[in-house]
């Protein structure tokens, strides 16, 4: 991964997702790793705690997948997930008793384009500035612009697989949610941040 003094461009910030009912935690984070690796990220853990009170567990992760675009480029997700007052439940589907967790989920993602142009460039420090100010307020290039493009498209990709997972958990909110509405979402969010 490109090293930690890179330049660092938030492009989605706090996108939230709010779930509160049965789940299966498992399958939860079994989905979110196969999208990710469905859009070619490397997994990578940061944080995970777990607690234990009266109410419930409460556990927390934070991942933060990488794709390296480059040997000066990378995109990252930052997904932060809390599960709040779970609790196992027993519930009854299609006849069957199924073992569930019930409680809160909260997942938020900040999606992140790091880039290095010193080591691409071996740049000084005049021309390293002259290109910020370019492709910050008079032309974006190509490639950068891929580049932002491609993290809104993968983020909204995620976030729609966890989103159908869980509303397929209440079975009156069936209504599936597609792909492209949520990258729309996210593209106006990105468009709104520039």
């Amino acid at each position: 991964m490109i090293d930690t003094h890179c330049e660092k461009n938030l492009i989605i910030n706090n996108r939230e997702l709010k779930y509160k009912g049965i789940f299966l935690a498992d399958e939860l984070f079994s989905v979110i790793n196969h999208a990710l690796e469905e859009r070619g990220y490397e997994k990578k853990e940061k944080k995970t705690e777990e607690m234990v009170t009266e109410e419930g567990r409460r556990t927390y992760v934070e991942l933060r997948p990488y794709k390296e675009k480059s040997n000066y480029a990378a995109l990252m997700i930052k997904i932060k997930i809390t599960l709040d007052h779970v609790t196992d439940v027993v519930e009854k589907v299609q006849g069957v008793k199924r073992k569930f967790q019930q409680g809160d989920v909260e997942i938020i993602f900040d999606a992140w384009s790091l880039t290095d142009y010193e080591q691409r460039w071996g740049m000084k420090p005049w021309v390293y500035f002259t290109k910020g100010i370019i492709n910050k307020f008079i032309y974006k290039f190509p490639l950068e612009r891929g580049f932002i493009a491609e993290l809104g498209g993968d983020t909204a990709y995620v976030y729609a697989h966890i989103k159908n997972l869980l509303q397929s958990y209440s079975p009156r909110e069936m209504t599936r949610i597609k792909e492209e509405d949520i990258r729309k979402k996210m593209e106006e969010e990105i468009g709104k941040g520039e």
